[in-house]
């Protein structure tokens, strides 16, 4: 890729996350390399076991978040915040370093949004990625200036959905 640009995933809706495995699997394809850091999400899904399998993929996962913020104390949000801050660090490092081809940082917008990830950070990684690399961003929320500086801008929204109704997450298809 001559220019990498960059998109953000984002709405109500069930599939912001498989969308961005879709472009991980193109790329793949291609031969690219992939960095895939997944912000907010601590459960073992079945997209993480199967990115295992790609050699050209590498996974970063921040600690894991048990509980929603509006549940946490004081300071398990400012503990939530240095760690999901970290793993933003830990994906500029990695892009500085490594120059992926694509860079998918999933929750990322949702963090953000939530206060957990200092937007200006966010701002500064996506206009200081190595020309390139093609960044995901997903989630909830986007503000403003995330939306003013991506390139796409694809919103999912919810119609339906079973949770709705009370059924819970499946395995193999929302987990």
């Amino acid at each position: 890729m001559d220019t990498g640009l960059i998109h953000i995933y984002c709405g109500d809706g069930k599939g912001k996350t498989t969308a961005s495995l879709g472009l991980v699997l193109r790329c793949a394809g291609r031969g690219g390399k992939i960095l895939f850091a997944q912000f907010l999400k601590g459960r073992p899904t079945g997209e993480l076991e199967s990115l295992k399998a790609l050699p050209q993929v590498t996974v970063l996962r921040g600690k894991a978040i048990l509980k929603f913020t509006f549940q946490m104390t004081d300071a398990e949000k400012q503990a939530t915040c240095e760690a999901q801050t970290a793993l933003l660090q830990k994906v500029r490092d990695f892009c500085e370093m490594h120059h992926p081809d694509l860079a998918v940082c999933d929750e990322l917008v949702g963090a953000c949004a939530l206060g957990l990830v200092p937007e200006e950070q966010v701002l500064d990684f996506l206009k200081d990625k190595p020309a390139h690399t093609e960044v995901v961003l997903t989630g909830r929320d986007p503000s403003p200036a995330l939306l003013d500086l991506a390139d796409y801008v694809s919103e999912i929204k919810k119609i339906k959905h079973p949770f709705d109704r009370g059924l819970a997450a499946r395995i193999g298809i929302e987990e």
